[in-house]
């Protein structure tokens, strides 16, 4: 079984993130399952997509926590690389690296093809909301 645990500053596991499926399983073993209360239970409707099943390196997720920062900056950090670096590779400057790397950007499909090449992942890896369109 796969877990993924994240952790505070100071390096203490606080959350463990296990697959759904397990979790199902192991809250089904708790309870005494009874037939009759799953007529009260809650349809919830979703939409699936293609990033359902998007992958992160646990050492990017935990820059994420500790740095207090976005997905992108995260990779940039993880793979050693300053905003002045991304930005000689992308060929502008160190300032919209900085707005790339906002909480709320969403970079154009080309600007993640380019950061995924950058730093050695997808570009469903680079940002958590993708554009519709994108």
């Amino acid at each position: 079984m796969s877990v993924q645990l994240i952790k505070d500053e100071e390096g203490k596991a606080q959350f463990a993130v296990i697959p759904y499926k397990e979790y199902f399983r192991m809250r089904m073993a708790m309870l005494e399952y009874d037939s009759d209360d799953e007529k009260e239970w809650e349809e919830i409707p979703y939409e699936s997509d293609i990033y359902d099943n998007v992958i992160l390196p646990g050492d990017v997720c935990d820059v994420m926590h500790k740095e207090n920062v976005s997905l992108q900056a995260a990779w940039r950090i993880w793979r050693g690389l300053s905003q002045k670096d991304v930005a000689d590779k992308l060929g502008i400057s160190q300032s919209a690296v900085s707005q790339l790397e906002a909480l709320d950007s969403r970079p154009q499909k080309r600007t993640r093809e380019k950061l995924a090449a950058i730093y050695g992942c997808t570009q469903e890896q680079i940002s958590l909301y993708l554009p519709k369109e994108g």
